[in-house]
Order: structure tokens, then C-alpha cells, then sequence
């Protein structure tokens, strides 16, 4: 039987991974480029997601018009994202128009002539972007939360950028950075569906034939600082995010820690919402998240609480990350396993999430991971493996950021206090 994924290193040194899945009727396909907020510097902080921006406003064969009408006179759907450590490129077609889709993502990629007129609407976009991010405290105080943690570095840093720099953001800037950063060795580019992998091999070769074969520039380490923020603002809701330094792909601890988030804060059965929304209605939303890195991670819990309320769901969520290192229940552990294997095997079936997966997967572990070697993973963790998790992430030094009607929060040296007893 034919391996349904296949991968092909080009000659330019660009890698094409396929994932061909015959009872479906669409393809995904997408570049994936290894660079994002953290390989910015200081002055270009935004550029990746400007160029992002700019990517679907007109190359030198397509306007920013026919890039869209093209997409959609066939029923496709084109976007793109900007995160820390990547910047992606994506459509979805019915599987007959995948040779349009691999051409429109190769031409922005590489014929983008980012048309100064367009640059400057644009720009206009992003601002107003940038101020619908500030007037959404839910949203703002997690930028706020993460230059707590990672304090004067790349991994700090906004993706959108600030006003200031965006608006100052120059052409030249734009073209620089993806001159360096948007390279075959840098980017993968992937697809899944009712495909052929041949066929893509040589769609590809054929649109992403411009791409610079230089090498990208180094990757900073991050720096985890922790600290404080607190911002007193007239606001019906106090916004809290409370974080601590966790683990990359590679750690043995990665898998206990999906499950110790699961756990604590991963749904309407997990500690935090029992205790904190359900038992005693603290809040309307809280919960937990894990977010790894390729050379480190950060864990955090966020609820949005009233002035009054602030006073007891601090030491309250501090009881439960102290419960959680000494105590996981059977009942919890099935259930959370339960819960990662279902969003894991669910999201097979999307071929925009298996674009994506094997994509990361290369670009990661530089090997496509098979799902029954994850989900062995997933169960072979037990509720020791948790609890350890908890103590090595609980243990290091907290990160807080608080924003709205914080009066009654305690300091972060008594939240490190309590931690500790």
C-alpha cells in the first residue's frame, strides 16, 4: 500500500511535504515560513505581520483584485497568519483547483511588488487593528503578560507591532526582511487531500522557482524574566493572567503538561472552572493554557473577574495549582486523556489541520510524527507524570499581569509565598 505522505527536498533546497487523502474532495495547501515576532529586531517589531498584510495586495501579474476574485470565482477560501515562531500561508480549494492555489501562494510569495499606494492603506489597516487590540482588555493585557515574561527580547514583543513603528514601517524594511527570512530553507511548504504528490512536486517547483536559497538569520534564544504588570483602568472587569516558564516540543514533561493544563483549566469539568465559576461564581470565563516554544514554554491561567471578586479568586486559584502538585484522581486522568486524543484524532479529518500538522511536524521534530506514536504518548501518561509537571511549572517564578479594577489582587511576592508553602 502507498505511504499517503510523502516528502520531496527540491534541488533549491525547499522541502514539499504531501498528505494524500482520497475520500475527500478538497486540497489545503500552504507555505509555512519559519519566522515570526521573535526574529524581529527592536526598530522592524510588526514587520512579519505587515508582510503578511501586504503579501495579498497585488504582485506583479495579480492586483490585489484578482488575487481575491481568483480565489473566489472557484469556490476557494486564502488567508494567512502571523504567531511568534511562524508565518503562514494558506488556501483551500476543490481538489480540481489546487494548480491555482499553488500558483497564487507561490506568486505572492515571490512576485509580491508591494505597491506603495497600497503599503499606505495598509498601514491604515493595521492601525486600526492595533486599536481594536488595545480597546480589548481580554486581549491587550496577554501582550502586556508577555513582555512581563520575556522582558526586553523578540519572544516579548507584540505580533502587531506598535503605532509608532508601523507607522514609521518603510518599504525598504519590508522587503529586507523577507529577502533574508523567507528562504528555501526556511519555509515548508505543504499540502493534504485528494491529491497526487508528483503533481505538486512540480506545481511547486514551477511557482516557488524565485525563492532565495540563502540561509535565514539565527534564532535568539528566549529569556524568561517574569515579574509584574499592573495597570488600574476603569473597567466593569478585572483581566488576570497568571503565568510561570514551562517546557518546549522536546521535553519529557511536554505531554504531562498538555494534560496538567487539561486538568486545571481545560474545560467545564477541569478544577478551575468547578471551583472558581461553578461553586462559588467568581467569574464568567477562566482557564488554562499551554504554550510551547522550540526552546522553552510558558503556562498560564486567565480569568476576567469583578472588583470585588478579585479579593478571593487570586488565593483560590493558588490552592488549586498547590492541590494539583500533590493529587491527580483516575477519574481526571481518563478524562483528560480522553480529551486530547478527540481533539487530535477530530482534527484529521480537516485537511487544513493535517496541512498544518505535518508542515510543523517537519519543521519541529524534522520527521513526520504517525498519530498512533502520539496518542502512545498521550496515554502512556499517568498521574505521577502530572503532578511533577505541576511542581516544575509552579515552582518557578510567576509571571503576572493584571489589568482593569486590580486593587484587591495580591503582590507577586505574596502569590510567590503562598506558592511556596
Amino acid at each position: 500500500m502507498t505511504d499517503p505522505i510523502n516528502i520531496t527536498r527540491l534541488p533549491s533546497g525547499l522541502t514539499v511535504v504531501t498528505e494524500r487523502m482520497e475520500r475527500v474532495e478538497t486540497v489545503s495547501f500552504g507555505a509555512y515560513v519559519a519566522t515570526g515576532t521573535r526574529h524581529e529586531t527592536a526598530e522592524e517589531n510588526g514587520v512579519s505581520h505587515f508582510l503578511e498584510h501586504m503579501a495579498f495586495k497585488g504582485t506583479t501579474s495579480r492586483s490585489a483584485l484578482r488575487i481575491a476574485e481568483e480565489i473566489e470565482n472557484v469556490g476557494g477560501h486564502i488567508n494567512a497568519y502571523t504567531a511568534r515562531e511562524q508565518t503562514v500561508y494558506y488556501v483551500k480549494l476543490l481538489k480540481e483547483n489546487l494548480g491555482l492555489g499553488v500558483d497564487i501562494i507561490g506568486d505572492i510569495l515571490t512576485n509580491s511588488t508591494f505597491d506603495p499606494a497600497e503599503m499606505e492603506r495598509e498601514r491604515g489597516v493595521i492601525l486600526q487593528e492595533i486599536g481594536q487590540a488595545n480597546d480589548t482588555p481580554d486581549d491587550v493585557v496577554f501582550d502586556h503578560f508577555q513582555e512581563t515574561a520575556f522582558p526586553n527580547q523578540p519572544m516579548g514583543r507584540p505580533t502587531l507591532g506598535t503605532e509608532n513603528l508601523i507607522r514609521e514601517m518603510s518599504r525598504e524594511t519590508l522587503m529586507r526582511y523577507m529577502k533574508a527570512h523567507y528562504t528555501t530553507d526556511n519555509m515548508i511548504v505543504a499540502a493534504a487531500g485528494n491529491l497526487h504528490h508528483e503533481d505538486v512536486v512540480q506545481r511547486v517547483q514551477q511557482h516557488f522557482a524565485n525563492l532565495s536559497s540563502s540561509s535565514a538569520p539565527a534564532t535568539l534564544s528566549a529569556r524568561y524574566g517574569g515579574g509584574e504588570f499592573r495597570q488600574v483602568k476603569e473597567l466593569d472587569q478585572a483581566h488576570v493572567v497568571l503565568g510561570f516558564p514551562s517546557f518546549g516540543y522536546g521535553d519529557p514533561d511536554y505531554f504531562p503538561a498538555l494534560l496538567l493544563s487539561t486538568v486545571l483549566g481545560g474545560g467545564m469539568s477541569s478544577r478551575l472552572f468547578q471551583e472558581i465559576r461553578e461553586k462559588r461564581g467568581l467569574v464568567y470565563s477562566v482557564y488554562s493554557f499551554n504554550a510551547p516554544f522550540t526552546d522553552g514554554g510558558i503556562f498560564g491561567i486567565y480569568a476576567g473577574t469583578g472588583a470585588k471578586e478579585c479579593a478571593e479568586l487570586v488565593p483560590v486559584t493558588l490552592e488549586e495549582l498547590n492541590k494539583i502538585q500533590r493529587c491527580v484522581t483516575e477519574e481526571e486522568l481518563v478524562r483528560a486523556r480522553a480529551q486530547l486524543k478527540a481533539s487530535l484524532l477530530m482534527s484529521l479529518e480537516s485537511t487544513g489541520s493535517r496541512c498544518e500538522q505535518i508542515a510543523r511536524q517537519l519543521q519541529i521534530f524534522g520527521r513526520i510524527i504517525p498519530t498512533a506514536e502520539t496518542v502512545s504518548k498521550i496515554e502512556a501518561v499517568n498521574a505521577g507524570d502530572i503532578c511533577r509537571a505541576a511542581s516544575r511549572i509552579f515552582t518557578g517564578t510567576p509571571t503576572l499581569a493584571a489589568l482593569g479594577p486590580i486593587e484587591h489582587i495580591p503582590s507577586l511576592q505574596i502569590i510567590t509565598e503562598k506558592l511556596a508553602a
